[in-house]
């Protein structure tokens, strides 16, 4: 075991601080709602009720900028580090849905870059009204689902996605494309990603005549290891079997602690850099074939491999495969 020295610079020691808030915000909220259920039973009956009917994750969400600037987010940032990169500018006259890829174990890119102000994206691409998708389930969590929604996070639902698209112009979600299936071949040193099963983004992109805008986070499966579970083994089994009773998957873990740098479940200290590809135009087809639906997909996959040819000697030089889309 390598043990972190106890002298370390104050930044270091606050970006730590960050990321083990971080990880530690859903078991805060659940200890909080365990307190509240026991002594003020009546009130969480009712929000509880007022969680099962209220429809805000799927009809826009309810951000709130201020969250999304805290100072916490740039100390998140500096851990790793992670960074945005610009490649083209985005017109905020038209809609786009974005694709993140790879999925990772968390998507922590994602949460910097995307869901945060970490790296100032809304200075980056003005003018667009972003949000991010994440599982439905998440806003059945009492408390934690209102820290996600002020955040902007919204759900992954085909309702949800085409809810935002509808408002017009300037409006923009993100899906984490490979979902839970693709955290669990979210190896170090590799980008292996579930597309080719996945054309209900780009359908719905079609429909509402949105621009599909693939996004290429280099490093976000280094993030973290994983113990071996080769396809066919009993582990793979029991995962495969837990995603798809739960839509979320199990990968065990192995990460860095507070104070040691190859034992615990927190991050490694590795470079992401999130790469936003060309916006690929769709028509508006309230009802796309399934031949114009691969053949847009064809062209999102083509602009994904663009961008990761042309950064990855620069951000994943020490890569032990190239991109490959296994499913």
């Amino acid at each position: 075991m390598k043990f972190a020295p106890l002298r370390v610079p104050l930044n270091r020691r606050l970006q730590t601080c960050a990321i083990v808030g971080w990880t530690l915000v859903m078991p805060f909220f659940i200890i909080l709602i365990a307190f509240l259920v026991r002594y003020y039973t009546l009130l969480m009956v009712g929000y509880g009720l007022w969680i099962f009917l209220d429809q805000t994750p799927v009809k826009g969400g309810r951000k709130w900028e201020w969250v999304r600037q805290w100072t916490w987010w740039k100390y998140m940032r500096d851990f790793f580090p992670v960074s945005l990169v610009k490649t083209h500018d985005l017109d905020p006259s038209k809609k786009y849905l974005f694709g993140y890829h790879p999925h990772g174990i968390i998507g922590l890119g994602a949460w910097v870059n995307f869901i945060t102000e970490g790296n100032d994206f809304s200075l980056q691409f003005p003018g667009l009204d972003f949000r991010v998708c994440t599982l439905n389930t998440n806003f059945r969590i009492p408390l934690y689902r209102e820290f996600l929604l002020s955040l902007g996070l919204v759900s992954v639902a085909r309702e949800s996605v085409n809810h935002i698209l509808r408002l017009g112009p300037g409006n923009a979600v993100m899906i984490v494309v490979g979902g839970a299936r693709e955290a669990l071949v979210s190896k170090p040193g590799t980008n292996d990603l579930i597309l080719l099963k996945r054309q209900g983004f780009i359908k719905i992109a079609l429909m509402n005549g949105a621009s599909l805008v693939p996004v290429m986070s280099f490093g976000e499966n280094d993030l973290f290891d994983q113990v071996e579970n080769p396809p066919g083994s009993l582990l793979w089994r029991f995962q495969q079997l837990f995603t798809d009773y739960f839509s979320f998957s199990p990968p065990l873990i192995k990460g860095r602690g507070i104070f040691t740098y190859n034992w615990g479940l927190l991050p490694f200290r590795r470079q992401v850099v999130s790469v936003v590809g060309k916006p690929i135009d769709c028509p508006e087809i309230k009802d796309p074939t399934p031949e114009q639906i691969r053949l847009y997909q064809e062209l999102y996959v083509a602009e994904l491999h663009r961008i990761y040819d042309e950064n990855k000697d620069k951000y994943a030089r020490e890569r032990k495969s190239s991109l490959r889309i296994i499913e």
